[in-house]
């Protein structure tokens, strides 16, 4: 087994993944087809290209549309996770939905939240992979109708629904408008994440104030993405001293801006900021969290032993209890173990072997 390798068969944890956004061009394209919905083209090599983040942004709410009934929920459900743990040997995802995509077609929170539990309880009996689900909030729509959203969360709770999120155009939403939706979020127990500082808007659209905001204002214990908070040192300082684990996407941005994101999540590293290495919405952006841990341990040139306390480190920040936490963890320290071993043996067979040659 080589150092690459051993990157993708590490356990890990996704804590920033659209469920809209795991579908497979395939899938796409069948359930399209069953629910009469038009899409751009029904080429497979074709159907997840974007001009920019506005595009992409579309492009979900079309997707959206695709997923009408309880067992296409479930199917969404079911293949993110069957498919992210034979890619990448994910154990256990924090999972976004947008209940506002589907409201707007006639589809009731109930529908939606049932079939996604139904396909996670599937996924989890066969392929051992445990998912959890965070409703997010399309802050395009405003404060009312976050508050509308966040009611039908409370209304009828369930329990692999353990949080609350917020996503698509940062300036068109600002995080402080939102305050009582995550006031009441938070009042019920629910956990409270927010996109943020997305390095796809400019620093006037995401600004690194809007981190202040949703830490101080929304009571935000994680943090998705946070790019552009690297303009402003004293945020950055604030979220290394207070450890708030911000969840970073290493491909989920236009082919020109890839390493602009690279370089992005490395100063973010070098700051000392806690990070979790995640997806975002792999299949649209031709990646998987084995692929995303390669680039992310490469790019930082981490060692096998500080790729291992990434892995680690992904547990703390997700929001399972403090029991699970540590069963989590004896599972992946032993993994882990097995697969050091595996690499070191690799290691020594090859300096066997160039000995040999010398």
């Amino acid at each position: 087994m080589n150092q690459e390798q051993y990157f993708r068969r590490l356990p890990k944890v996704d804590l920033h993944l659209h469920l809209a956004g795991t579908l497979q061009p395939r899938t796409l394209l069948d359930l399209a087809r069953k629910n009469g919905v038009s899409l751009p083209t029904r080429d497979e090599d074709r159907i997840y290209r974007f001009r920019d983040f506005y595009d992409f942004l579309d492009m979900l709410e079309r997707i959206a549309r695709c997923i009408v009934s309880k067992g296409d929920f479930a199917r969404v459900s079911y293949e993110a996770l069957r498919d992210a743990g034979a890619a990448g040997n994910l154990r256990y995802a924090e999972m976004f939905f947008n209940p506002q995509y589907h409201y707007a077609h006639g589809i009731d929170y109930e529908t939606m939240v049932d079939g996604y539990i139904e396909g996670i309880e599937a996924a989890e009996r066969e392929f051992g992979v445990v998912g959890r689900l965070i409703p997010s909030i399309n802050r395009e729509l405003g404060p009312d109708a976050a508050v509308d959203m966040v009611r039908d969360l409370i209304e009828n709770p369930r329990d692999r629904v353990i949080g609350l999120g917020m996503d698509c155009a940062e300036y068109k939403g600002k995080p402080h408008l939102f305050a009582e939706a995550y006031r009441m979020a938070r009042r019920a127990g629910l956990r409270c994440t927010a996109h943020v500082c997305e390095d796809n808007q400019t620093l006037e659209q995401a600004p690194p104030s809007h981190v202040i905001d949703c830490i101080e204002i929304l009571g935000c214990d994680r943090l998705d993405h946070g790019y552009n908070m690297l303009a402003d040192p004293a945020v950055v300082g604030r979220c290394r001293d207070c450890g708030i684990p911000c969840t970073v996407c290493s491909h989920t941005c236009v082919a020109s801006r890839l390493r602009t994101r690279w370089d992005n999540i490395s100063r973010m590293h070098e700051g000392g900021l806690s990070l979790v290495v995640c997806t975002d919405d792999p299949p649209m952006f031709g990646t998987d969290i084995g692929q995303a841990y390669v680039t992310v341990c490469e790019e930082l040139r981490m060692s096998p032993a500080e790729a291992a306390d990434l892995s680690l480190a992904g547990i703390d920040a997700t929001w399972l209890s403090n029991d699970e936490k540590r069963g989590m963890r004896r599972r992946f320290k032993a993994e882990i173990d097995v697969l050091m071993a595996a690499l070191d043996s690799s290691s020594e067979g090859s300096a066997r072997q160039e000995a040999s040659r010398a």
